[in-house]
């Protein structure tokens, strides 16, 4: 039975929720070929939505699972992408549907679906602009799972001034969770966990250099943050995107 049939005999009182959610998560995987299937359902299942890493896949493989994914939902978001990558899609989609972040490396291709707006607002923060492409792809990410995001980048404790007026306007935004970038030493996640009263993400970000270098002295010292905090892996924007909108998300549904 399809997601839509299912939430149809909700609204029509034939079908209690209880079961409908049991129904929606036992739902499997759509075939693409023989080499990858998939998750058409794991935003309704899980909070957090499919995305499709593009690193190591053959282009044309990359096209044919984009294609199937905007065929199901509306919306693909690809990650990871690289110049012969981008090339494909771009053959392959509609200009007007590809929406593309050279920063970030991540391309969303749809059919004209909307984004989806759920009213959760999050901030992102980067330490520095070598951050910002971590950072990007955090926000292509929350964005494409409906949220607001307030993003605001080189804010880095070499001049700290700089971020007390933007706590300010996170605080004044009413954000329902913190994604922080930072690399080098990686200590911007814990001064603004020290500061914020919402859950902050920290991610190492692979601009350091020298000893600790690549990101493992960022990831070092936020696993050791004296303020609490949660941490994705080096360089990890989806994770933190994800995992801070599915906090927003929550956050919002509990509002309504």
């Amino acid at each position: 039975m399809e997601l839509e049939a299912i939430l149809q005999k909700i609204k029509n009182g034939q079908m209690d929720v209880d079961p409908a959610i049991m129904q929606i998560r036992s739902m499997g995987f759509t075939p693409v070929s023989e080499i990858a299937k998939i998750d058409t359902h794991r935003m309704q299942r899980t909070g957090v939505m499919e995305a499709i890493l593009a690193e190591g896949k053959r282009p044309d493989d990359l096209v044919e699972i984009a294609k199937m994914q905007v065929e199901h939902v509306g919306r693909a978001l690809l990650t990871r992408v690289s110049d012969e990558q981008i090339e494909a899609v771009r053959n392959a989609f509609d200009p007007n549907n590809i929406e593309w972040n050279q920063r970030a490396r991540a391309a969303v291709v749809h059919n004209g679906t909307p984004r989806p707006k759920s009213g959760g607002v999050i901030g992102i923060l980067s330490a520095g602009t070598a951050d910002v492409g971590v950072a990007e792809e955090a926000r292509m990410v929350a964005c494409e799972m409906g949220c607001e995001v307030v993003a605001i980048y080189d804010v880095g404790v070499a001049g700290i001034h700089r971020l007390v007026p933007q706590i300010a306007k996170l605080k004044e935004r009413g954000v329902n969770s913190v994604v922080v970038a930072a690399g080098r030493e990686g200590t911007l996640p814990t001064i603004v966990a020290g500061l914020v009263d919402v859950p902050v993400i920290g991610v190492p970000v692979s601009t350091g250099y020298g000893a600790g270098g690549g990101g493992e002295a960022a990831l070092l010292s936020m696993l050791q943050s004296c303020s609490i905090i949660s941490v994705v892996n080096i360089d990890a924007g989806f994770v933190a995107g994800s995992f801070a909108a599915q906090i927003a998300n929550m956050v919002a549904a509990q509002r309504r």
